[in-house]
């Protein structure tokens, strides 16, 4: 076979088809550009865009930085709960102190209840009398701002649950991914190993460079096809 009847044999149908599939991916892609808004556009990848993309190590593994998401805001919840429930557990130690100081105030009142009763002259009865009502009244305040921390503690753990929710959506996305990835996989599966494969010839007639297959290398191409 001369190299002018290969040229031919491989020029011939393929340009035909190669001409029918960029006239009707020119169509396409007239037709998708005419339908995309001015802000579509500017988020479309680009032709001139730095390719190709970051090399896949662990640091550009995509459902790998995912997965360590997921993994580190879970921890850093556990750790922001543990505080959270520390700090409720103090409000309720400062509400049980404040309880065990009451009662013993309100003992000592008493007391000076019946000195002021008994003893109406003396000034000193009345004046700790009204202290302790008063030492009463900032144990009053000191509870409500207890209850008020333990309140908005739990409200803060009942905002934390939507990092449980995040992180459900975040894991479905993986999910979703490493299916693709294993369909891909499947869908591109050979049946011959890839080291059984016949050697491709990395320039060919026809390619846009100089450093074209010669005769030779198609001789030997073809020749190894009839070996396999």
């Amino acid at each position: 076979m001369t190299q002018e009847e290969l040229d031919a044999l491989m020029n011939s149908d393929l340009t035909e088809a190669e001409e029918d599939l960029e006239g009707s991916l020119d169509a396409l892609e007239t037709e998708e550009e005419e339908e995309l808004t001015d802000e579509e556009k500017d988020y479309r990848v680009s032709a001139d865009a730095k390719w190709p993309p970051p090399p896949p190590t662990n640091d550009h593994k995509v459902v790998h930085q995912l997965d360590e998401v997921t993994q580190d805001s879970e921890r850093k919840a556990g750790e922001v709960f543990d505080i959270l429930e520390q700090i409720s557990a103090t409000a309720e130690d400062i509400e049980g102190s404040n309880k065990s100081v009451r009662e013993e105030l309100s003992r000592t009142l008493e007391v000076f209840d019946k000195l002021g009763s008994h003893f109406p002259n003396i000034q000193t009865f009345k004046s700790e009398r009204e202290r302790i009502q008063s030492v009463l009244g900032m144990l009053d305040e000191v509870e409500e701002r207890a209850m008020a921390i333990n309140d908005q503690t739990m409200m803060a753990m009942d905002v934390m649950q939507y990092q449980d929710i995040h992180r459900q959506k975040i894991e479905r996305v993986i999910n979703v991914m490493r299916a693709l990835s294993k369909y891909m996989n499947s869908l591109f599966e050979g049946q011959i190993a890839d080291e059984k494969r016949v050697g491709s010839a990395v320039h060919i007639q026809g390619d846009d460079t100089a450093d074209v297959v010669n005769e030779d290398d198609i001789e030997a191409l073809i020749a190894s096809f009839g070996q396999k």
